[in-house]
């Protein structure tokens, strides 16, 4: 049942690496590092269902996130067809 298991979530697990390598990317390009960010591997071969954990950060870092995210959504409100 394992190896089915692993076959089945074989694109979650790439997924969850991907994303987790393209959002610490992305912070570390506006200056931002999320100490404890990470794929809960173990969740997912329990569940089968891959979760990232974001962790701790400092109120400083994470309020350059949300600076990030308004700024973010400012300007796809500002560029949107319609």
């Amino acid at each position: 049942m394992g190896s089915v298991l692993n076959r089945a979530t074989a694109d979650q697990r790439r997924q969850a690496a991907d994303v987790v390598d393209d959002l610490t990317t992305v912070l570390a390009l506006a200056g931002v590092k999320l100490p404890s960010i990470e794929v809960d591997w173990e969740h997912g071969r329990r569940t089968g269902c891959y979760l990232v954990s974001l962790g701790c950060a400092r109120p400083s870092e994470l309020l350059r996130v949300v600076d990030l995210l308004r700024k973010g959504l400012r300007y796809e409100r500002l560029t949107r067809d319609g």
